[in-house]
């Protein structure tokens, strides 16, 4: 049987990515002409069509897309090889990338690139900041190793589970409803809110509402039509400090996570209610199939485990 070269796994990955052999080509540092002969020669030698030609681009046959599923698996233990053979060798060497989302920035990555850096301080790390749907697309180009994600009751209806992804549960990140504070109303400014009961979304129906990223505001939507009515929209920002601040000023009502509020300097002149745990998100952690493998990723993850206490 022919051997598969784990460069046309990463070509097959790149065209499933990008659509084009073209671009496939760029992505690789590579030529087109260059990635063009490698799929010739792989189909001639393993007698299977692996790239359909168009117009408007290129997609994988059945068999190009059965090995290209294969090409994050095949990197991960190279890669695993490779620092395994150095660990060997008495190197503490590595690299791994992670990625999360905005809230997650400030409380729980601080906390995991704090414990990398005693545990493994000879592995480099990096960081970038992006909503889970994107975090996914760096781990499945094999971008990012390691991504912090979210998400919601109802999410998984109807999504179709990904093969090269291990998906992870750290635990849960209850919402809270961020509302001005009327200093004559029992609960103002100088009332202790700890123990508040939760708060009823149907209360706030005539409120103005501000949401956050696409993905919280259709959860806003979903959660307030459970409740029994549309919420008034009227502003949007991913800022945490910037919402309470909007809220503060009398402009509107939010539903915020904790591990927003945690990171947030609230004011007097707001008041943060627990609402239905049956909102709460569930944060995750997600990595490429077989990646646990790479002593680095390895490292990562025992990170970010031991940040989990952060959470519900």
């Amino acid at each position: 049987m022919d051997e598969i070269d784990p460069q046309l796994l990463r070509v097959l990955r790149a065209v499933a990515d990008h659509g084009s052999i073209t671009r496939a080509a760029t992505s690789l540092g590579s030529s087109q002409p260059a990635v063009s002969q490698l799929l010739t020669r792989a189909e001639q030698r393993l007698g299977h069509a692996l790239v359909l030609r168009g117009g408007r681009g290129a997609t994988l046959t059945h068999a190009g897309q059965v090995l290209a599923d294969h090409a994050l698996h095949v990197q991960a233990a190279l890669t695993a090889a490779r620092e395994d053979l150095d660990a060997v060798g008495g190197l503490t060497r590595g690299r791994v990338r992670l990625a999360g989302f905005p809230s997650a920035s400030s409380g729980l990555v601080p906390t995991v690139l704090a414990r990398l850096a005693v545990t493994a301080p000879g592995v480099r790390t990096s960081y970038v900041e992006v909503e889970p749907p994107e975090a996914l697309d760096l781990v499945r180009s094999g971008e990012v190793d390691v991504a912090l994600t979210f998400t919601y009751v109802g999410d998984e209806v109807g999504a179709v589970p990904d093969p090269g992804l291990v998906t992870r549960a750290l635990g849960r990140d209850p919402l809270a409803l961020v509302t001005p504070v009327d200093a004559g109303r029992p609960g103002g400014p100088d009332t202790d809110r700890t123990a508040a009961a939760v708060v009823d979304l149907a209360a706030h129906r005539d409120d103005r509402w501000i949401g956050g990223c696409p993905r919280c505001r259709g959860h806003l939507l979903a959660s307030c039509a459970t409740a029994g009515f549309t919420p008034d929209i009227v502003l949007e920002t991913d800022n945490a400090a910037a919402v309470v601040g909007l809220v503060a000023a009398g402009l509107g009502v939010a539903l915020l996570p904790r591990l927003a509020l945690a990171t947030t300097v609230i004011p007097a002149g707001v008041a943060i209610d627990p609402v239905d745990d049956d909102l709460a998100r569930r944060v995750e952690v997600v990595v490429a199939r077989g990646a646990e493998r790479v002593p680095s990723v390895r490292a990562a993850l025992d990170a970010v485990r031991s940040a989990a206490h952060l959470l519900a």
